[in-house]
């Protein structure tokens, strides 16, 4: 029995929600391994930062392979790899085995990914890039509120929420087997397993414009993941895992929500609107750390979500809509490239900076660094658009 390709396009988006959601688990968490193991905000953003360029590694390995051996086999193996990945972290007993399951967690994710960003857009071209990303999005809000709740609520916070994701995985492993096969086999498959970025003609200038927008989202984005709880707990005052989870919860929540409802729009437009976003939201967040000021920091933390998402979203969307369908999960897995060394990169210079300087410090300086980009973004963006809309004006007449 088959699946009907409504069915099979929501658990290929329930997939996302949950990886992203395991993903962004352990955040909550890090207070308890730190004050269980006694590493640093350094050791902290390291932590973070493999499991990034693990994701990375893994998309630049298996990120093409669905385009030549079909969705499912990726599918069903990067989500059953996360079931397993899930008992490591539930067991963990030191830091080094908390490392190995990052790592390993991000291999599967990268794994899965690329073919399900692809196999939603061929079950949907218009729909599929979308709800994929808002999945995404979703996901990170989800997961960081979750693991905030079983610390606060729930005994055995870093086991129970590890085990109930397990069990999601394996049920959702289980459920591709009914899923159609949405892209046919072709040759090539050993020769995709090497890592590169090559991409098709007509993609390249799409990935150029953007590429700056996708590094400013989630260049803030690694920021909210990594050190947010603990800029947030500084501004307030305040120890609450509950706050811990809110933060990140806040800025991916509001990436979903503004994903859904303006999906529609034009990408480079959408983009732009992400730019003025992230450049609003940042700057409130800046403020509302120099006065210390709990509530200025979460308003920021609204416009800052709109603007991740719409500068991930457009961006994605601006790269994807121009692949064939035999080309989309190399190119899906292009633009994941991009986001997770965005993601890692300043995140693990935000760790090594805090080791030589204050929270707060390393945290205006990130911030101002985020602005600049998205201010060139958007200025790039509108420039190119405006003279377009000229190119055309001058046609009509």
């Amino acid at each position: 029995m088959r699946l009907p390709p409504r069915a099979a396009f929501a658990l290929l988006a329930s997939a996302a929600l949950t990886l992203l959601t395991s993903s962004s688990a352990p955040t909550p968490l890090y207070a308890t391994y730190q004050a269980r193991w006694g590493f640093n905000d350094l050791t902290l953003t390291v932590i973070f930062g493999a499991y990034a360029v693990a994701v990375l590694v893994s998309l630049l390995v298996f990120g093409s392979l669905s385009d030549h051996v079909g969705r499912r086999p990726p599918l069903i193996i990067g989500l059953a790899a996360q079931a397993l990945v899930m008992l490591v972290f539930a067991f963990a007993g030191n830091l080094d085995v908390l490392l190995a399951a990052r790592v390993l967690q991000g291999i599967a994710t990268g794994a899965a990914l690329g073919a399900i960003g692809a196999g939603m857009v061929d079950l949907h071209p218009e729909r599929g890039p979308v709800v994929n990303s808002s999945a995404l999005m979703a996901g990170t809000a989800s997961g960081s509120l979750l693991a905030a709740l079983f610390v606060q609520f729930l005994p055995a916070p870093t086991e129970l929420v590890y085990l109930v994701l397990g069990g999601v995985f394996a049920l959702q492993a289980i459920g591709v087997f009914a899923i159609s096969e949405t892209s046919s086999r072709i040759p090539g498959a050993k020769a995709a397993l090497m890592p590169t970025l090559a991409l098709p003609q007509q993609v390249r200038g799409p990935v150029i414009t953007a590429t700056p927008i996708l590094v400013a989202a989630w260049a803030l984005g690694g920021f909210y993941a990594s050190l947010g709880p603990d800029v947030a707990q500084a501004v307030a005052g305040s120890k609450s895992m509950i706050l811990a989870g809110v933060v990140l919860f806040l800025l991916a929540g509001t990436a979903s929500l503004a994903m859904l409802r303006f999906g529609h729009i034009e990408p480079r437009r959408f983009a732009l609107a992400g730019g003025v976003g992230i450049i609003v939201g940042s700057g409130l967040l800046l403020v509302g750390i120099a006065t210390r000021s709990l509530p200025v920091f979460l308003i920021g933390t609204f416009p800052a979500g709109f603007g991740f998402g719409a500068g991930f979203q457009g961006g994605l969307r601006t790269i994807v809509v121009k692949a064939e369908p035999h080309e989309r999960a190399g190119v899906v897995s292009v633009a994941y490239v991009i986001s997770y060394l965005s993601l890692g990169l300043p995140a693990i210079l935000a760790g090594v900076l805090v080791v030589h300087s204050s929270l707060t410090q390393v945290s205006e300086e990130l911030g101002a660094a985020v602005i600049a980009l998205a201010a060139l973004t958007t200025l790039g963006l509108a420039w190119t658009l405006r003279r377009e809309a000229q190119q055309l004006a001058t046609a009509a007449a």
